[in-house]
């Protein structure tokens, strides 16, 4: 069994891989895609999230090889559009977890968590005391104006954002392109939050659904990552037959490497649940703790029936 103590930690490793018609099997300790233009191996250990799409057939082999190297596999759409299912991430502990739940159901500290998510998109604001209701309305003007910067920048015409899943043709290029790049940003998000042990729903901002907490985080980016991915996409795949979705993701991959996305998203989340340091990993613990209403927790892996005896 490999030492999870060893492999890169999150903010480290490639953001994420997309593979499509392609066969995976397992090679060594890493994964090999097999296509028709040939193989080609693919070092999991440093990669942070698979994205599997359409046509792809991976063997149970592989996808051990995945857990064991703490990559997280998701099942998704053509291009990475539709987020369908997911794997283990890389942590066993569930420290993380209980401290969100802790935050997210008292009702003072969700309402810090949230103000203080806000006050990521606005460092230079003093946001105390501010209703939730400002908030909202200062980060629509703020979205609002970074979707008309980049339209000038590129010189795309921008008119609101707006699109229909079932109506997906009908949406202009740059909405399209803002969903596809949207969609790498949640799974990444998705991929970080899950790695690091966090529940992807129980969110602070947004509520009521699975991946509450994933658009959460994901929020905190948009404005220096996919939406200006999204419009730079479009700037340069201008014809009809130029392969937009391509570009998407080629420009995603590049504006999320250089604002070091993977490597603030766990400081990020740690600040917004005020936690010293997020525990990455502790997989070298077999056993779990048990909970006791004196005590809080005591040890697990152990036969507490000889003090029973003994009483």
């Amino acid at each position: 069994m490999q030492n999870l103590h060893e492999l890169p930690r999150l903010e480290d490793s490639i953001s994420y891989i997309y593979l499509e018609h392609a066969v995976i099997e397992r090679s060594d300790s890493a994964i090999i895609a097999i296509q028709e233009t040939g193989k080609t191996p693919i070092p999991i250990a440093t990669v942070t999230c698979l994205l599997l799409g359409p046509g792809t057939k991976i063997t149970h082999a592989a996808i051990r090889a995945l857990c064991d190297n703490g990559c997280m596999a998701i099942w998704c759409g053509e291009n990475a559009t539709r987020f369908y299912a997911s794997g283990i991430g890389e942590t066993r502990s569930a420290k993380n977890l209980l401290r969100q739940a802790r935050m997210c159901m008292d009702e003072n500290s969700h309402l810090n968590v949230a103000r203080r998510m806000y006050s990521i998109r606005f460092p230079h604001t003093n946001t105390e005391g501010m209703m939730l209701q400002q908030l909202r309305g200062m980060e629509g003007i703020r979205v609002r104006k970074a979707y008309e910067m980049a339209s000038r920048v590129t010189g795309i015409k921008w008119h609101k954002r707006t699109y229909k899943t079932e109506k997906w043709d009908e949406a202009d290029k740059i909405n399209r392109a803002l969903s596809e790049a949207n969609a790498m940003l949640y799974g990444l998000c998705h991929a970080a939050i899950v790695s690091l042990g966090y529940s992807p729903g129980l969110g602070f901002v947004h509520t009521g659904k699975q991946l509450s907490f994933v658009y959460d985080i994901a929020d905190l980016y948009k404005v220096e990552t996919t939406i200006p991915a999204a419009f730079a996409a479009v700037k340069s795949a201008p014809k009809p037959t130029d392969d937009l979705s391509k570009a998407v993701r080629i420009n995603c991959r590049n504006y999320f490497a250089n604002t070091k996305l993977l490597s603030r998203i766990p400081r990020d989340i740690a600040w917004l649940l005020q936690d010293a340091e997020v525990e990455h990993r502790d997989n070298a613990v077999s056993t779990g703790a048990l909970w006791d209403a004196d005590e809080g927790t005591v040890e697990g892996g152990v036969n507490y029936g000889f003090e029973v005896q003994d009483r």
